[in-house]
């Protein structure tokens, strides 16, 4: 049920977006040298490598690791990149992996390939087994700002409590807090 589900609200959000989404493209290729996605090596179920698309909201020859491990992130960023961040826009390009199966709309955040740190323990609580989503129970508790250990517990819980509800609330919740801006990283 739950990937139909996410194939359902995938291409009804790819629908309803397809103008947003096409703006969005041509407004980060007026503002800045490169390509509109910016495709990140990502940890999946199992642990398998896949590619996931984000708009780009970075310069070009950025470091890929995560962005509060940057020193002058706010000095990287795209004109546009700012409020592509503050609005989650940049999240956006995710709905193909959703349609491709390589996430879903909730479940743990995809590591970047090179966190090995949240990647081992993820791995030593079983959280690996789950398809990664666009957004998950640690991304509506603090997301960047939460120390690795109580990120993967929370992804633990998740585990523990998941059902169709509990995504429903996740999902929810997620709106919410994009609406309001909470702990949203610039």
């Amino acid at each position: 049920m739950k990937r139909s589900f996410d194939i359902f609200l995938a291409i009804v959000a790819s629908l309803i977006l397809a103008l947003p989404l096409l703006f969005i493209t041509f407004l980060i290729r007026l503002t800045s040298k490169g390509p509109a996605l910016y495709w990140s090596d990502r940890v999946g179920k199992d642990n398998r490598i896949f590619r996931m698309p984000k708009f780009r909201s970075m310069q070009i020859g950025t470091p890929a690791v995560a962005t509060h491990l940057l020193t002058n992130a706010q000095e990287r960023l795209t004109s546009v990149g700012p409020f592509l961040r503050r609005t989650s826009l940049d999240e956006l390009p995710q709905l193909w992996s959703i349609l491709k199966g390589d996430m879903s709309f909730v479940g743990p955040r995809p590591a970047l390939f090179n966190q090995n740190d949240l990647i081992a323990l993820r791995t030593e609580r079983g959280i690996h087994r789950l398809l990664p989503g666009l957004t998950g129970y640690a991304q509506i508790n603090g997301r960047d700002e939460l120390p690795i250990p109580h990120k993967v517990d929370l992804d633990a819980e998740y585990m523990r409590r998941r059902s169709f509800r509990f995504d429903l609330l996740i999902l929810w919740m997620t709106f919410v807090k994009v609406l309001r801006q909470d702990d949203i990283t610039h």
